[in-house]
């Protein structure tokens, strides 16, 4: 791609909002409905201490690296009911997708909330064209 394909595809970009990294509590959440950039992050949080995000996160990361850490991974599947150390998560092995943590953390909070999933329901018509 010669540089100015790559400085106009740049612009297009900006233009469209496709690198926008603001992290302004004010901007619009104009992702996709089902993401955290669409109307399913514009969802308030509610009922969560400190405490409960904490232990979400844990959940999180070992669920995010279950490949390589099943035992951690299939206790954080038991959600509040999962028992697992902080210091746990300093012996995991592989590496830990950080956008698989973020993901895994908002549905770890989405139940604790009792609120997920936080998608519209799938209906199917059993109706014959």
């Amino acid at each position: 791609m010669t540089e100015f394909m790559t400085h106009l595809g740049g612009l297009i970009d900006e233009a469209c909002g496709t690198h926008d990294h603001s992290m302004s509590r004010n901007r619009p959440y104009s992702g996709q409905p089902h993401t955290v950039t669409g109307e399913r992050g514009a969802t308030k949080i509610h009922g969560i201490t400190f405490r409960d995000l904490r232990d979400a996160y844990l959940r999180a990361i070992c669920l995010a690296n279950g490949i390589d850490n099943p035992a951690l991974y299939q206790e954080a599947s038991k959600g509040e009911r999962a028992c697992i150390c902080a210091g746990d998560i300093y012996e995991m092995k592989g590496d830990v997708d950080p956008i698989a943590v973020v993901q895994n953390l908002c549905c770890e909070i989405e139940k604790l909330m009792g609120i997920y999933p936080n998608v519209p329901r799938i209906s199917v018509s059993t109706e014959q064209s």
